[in-house]
This record gives C-alpha cells, structure tokens and sequence, in this order.
C-alpha cells in the first residue's frame, strides 16, 4: 500500500499567505511562491493566488491541501490582508501580548471563527486563530519586517471565504466557536486520517466542559442510543464527550485535567470489550466479545446450548437475545458491568467516581451501575446546557 501523502494546516496556510503579502508590501513587488519551514521541520512551499493591492495593504491566498486525510477544509483558500497598523490599536488588542513585542496585530476576518466560550486555545471573544499558528504568522512577519528594515506596525488579518459553511461540518458549533472554522495546527502538517486529531478533539471537549465548571464527566463513544437516553434519563446524549473508540485514553485525559467522576454510556457493542479490559474498542484492535459474553454466562449457569449459540452469534445484539430467551440477561449483564466498572477503575488509577450504563436497541438497558441514576440526576442541568456550575458556585 503506498504511503499517504502529508498535506499543511490552515496554520501553515496563513503564515504562508501572510509572509507572502507582507513582503510585497513591504518590496512592491509581486511574490508569486513562498517557502516556510514549519515547527515539524517540514519545508512548505505555497503557490501564492489571488493577489490584490490597495494604497495601503496587500491581499493573497494559499490553497488548503490536507493531503490524503479526508479533510473538509481542502480546497479552501486561505487569506492574508497585510497592511500598516496604529500603534495604539497593536497595544489594546486583546490577544495581542505575544505580538505586541514584534508589532504585529493578527485578527480573523470573513469566514474565521470566534471563540464565544471558555476552555479553549483562544479566549471568549478571540478570532479562532490558535497559539501555535498565531506564532508562526508573528515568526514568517517579523522576519520580512527585519528584512526590509521595517520599524513599523503590522496587521495581519485572516479569513477564509466560504469558512462558516465548512465550520457546519467540524467541531466548531459543539465548542462554542462561531462564524466559521479554527485556524489550527501545531505540527504544521497533517498526518492523514490523524488517530492523534481525534484524541486532541476529545481533549479539547474536555477542557472546555471543565473550564465551564463540570466536575464530571459525561463520555459516549457516539451517538447511538439518543433517544434511549433521552426517553430514560432525560438527558442529551449529543451533549456528551464523544470518545469514539478510545474509551481507556479518554479516562486518562478526565483524570488529569481534575475531574472527580465521570459517567460512561454505550451499547453493548462497545461495552462489552471494556469488560474484558480492551480500552480501544475498534475492530482492529480487538474482538472477543462473543468470549467476553460466553465466559460471563457460563459463570452465570446459562446452559450449554445457549452457550454455542452465543458464540456463534454475529451481534452483540443476537448474543443478548439468546441471553433474554435464558432468561438470564440481567444477571449477565449485571455481571459484564462488575468487569467494566473494574477495568475503568483501575484505569483511572481509583482516582474517579465510575459510573455506566450499558444498553442494547432491541433490548433497552441491561446494567447500569449503582450510583448512574443519582449522578445523572445531580449533574443533568449541566449535562443538558440549562445551568454551568461554575466552581464558585
């Protein structure tokens, strides 16, 4: 299988495009290539598009590339307006105090996203442009500057036109970040099909839910089960942290950013791969579950030809079934939720309160913890966004 190719972050985009107009601001001249060496230490040279000019400022773009990684930000060209600034307004704007010593102003214009809450890389109220891709526009800038012996003002203002259709598809409305996308990265690059993207959305989340002042954590690895959630216990599944198939890696990040508990919710699928102490629940990684669940019933006394049956069943839900015509469903799951319960704890070390809820389609709920209900119940105005518990409250 041949390699997949690597493609640049927005962030490397916009550093590009802003290197590239200052310059011919700065020269008078036309750049119609710019090279930048990212912090991976990956050389990006960026044909430079759509150059136009003002008395006073100079515009250009570079196309998005991800790469081979199934991007939606592909495709979209990223601008630079480049102009002199007041003295005054690089001082006063929020943001700025990593700029101010280089005096460079960076804002985000049309189709850049605005950080409406707290938790994230930017403050409320900040263009949506990260730390990492902040310093390096103030790096590529500060270069031309020094190279035309400019001891003047910079503004730097980023916008991708299109960007808060494409923002529909991202994260972006769950974090609170509206009008557009997130110029991001920290590498640079983008790794295809990114394993560590996911992880770092998921870490996001989290901090933000923190910062908003939950003390426990809500975690799902999807969607599955909305209207189950919602029509038992009242609460938005959508609202959780989705962490996908890396149910232990996720725990690892509630304990270390603080939280006190945390409360797992999934379908059996999952689930049942917890039990048997798998902590990343894709296919590829592991499947005993058919093992997991026959080992659990034969503990139980299930009889044998419900045994066989269950290890051939191709669903978690089939092997339910077969459990339910036993007449030993409950017991079983009851007993799955013991070894999930302990494999999550001793994950996280004992340093959480641990509670789950296990459930199927055709079967409904088939264990939740002791403590699930009363959680739910003390934390389901956070959970639901009508009341953010802040830590002073």
């Amino acid at each position: 299988m041949p390699e997949l190719r690597k493609g640049f972050t927005t962030g490397s985009c916009a550093a590009a495009a802003a290197k590239a107009a200052c310059r011919m601001l700065l020269s008078g001249g036309t750049v119609n290539t710019i090279s930048l060496i990212t912090p991976s230490g990956v050389r990006f040279d960026a044909e430079i598009l759509d150059i136009s000019r003002t008395d006073s400022s100079v515009k250009c773009a570079v196309r998005k590339d991800g790469g081979d990684d199934p991007d939606v930000t592909t495709g979209a060209l990223v601008y630079a307006e480049v102009s002199c600034a007041d003295p005054s307004a690089c001082a006063s704007a929020s943001g700025s105090e990593d700029d101010s010593s280089r005096r460079i102003l960076i804002e985000g214009g049309e189709g850049v996203g605005r950080v409406t809450r707290p938790g994230l890389d930017q403050p409320p109220g900040n263009a949506a442009i990260n730390s990492v891709p902040r310093k390096m526009i103030a790096s590529e800038v500060s270069d031309v500057m020094d190279a035309y012996d400019f001891d003047g003002y910079i503004s730097v203002i980023i916008s991708v036109p299109g960007g808060e259709d494409i923002a529909k598809h991202t994260f972006n409305p769950r974090l609170g970040i509206e009008g557009g996308i997130s110029v991001i990265g920290t590498t640079g690059i983008v790794e295809p099909m990114s394993r560590q993207a996911i992880l770092d959305t998921i870490r996001v989340e989290l901090r933000q839910k923190y910062a908003e002042g939950c003390r426990t954590a809500f975690i799902s690895p999807g969607n599955y089960g909305l209207d189950f959630m919602r029509e038992t216990y009242d609460i938005d599944l959508d609202r959780s942290v989705k962490c996908s198939n890396f149910i232990g890696e996720t725990i690892d990040m509630i304990a270390e950013t603080g939280f006190t508990g945390v409360l797992l919710t999934g379908h059996a699928g999952k689930l049942v791969k917890v039990a048997g102490g798998i902590m990343n629940t894709h296919s590829r990684e592991a499947d005993s579950r058919m093992e997991i669940i026959s080992a659990e019933a034969l503990r139980k006394g299930v009889p044998l030809d419900a045994l066989l049956r269950i290890l051939e069943s191709l669903t978690t839900e089939e092997a339910f079934t077969v459990l339910s015509e036993s007449g030993h469903m409950h017991d079983v799951a009851a007993g799955l939720m013991d070894r999930i319960l302990y494999y999550l704890d001793r994950r996280a070390g004992g340093r959480l309160d641990i509670q789950c809820i296990m459930y199927t389609k055709d079967q409904g709920q088939l264990a939740a913890s002791d403590g699930a209900a009363a959680m739910i119940e003390d934390n389901k105005e956070n959970w639901n966004g009508q009341h953010i518990s802040r830590p002073e409250d």
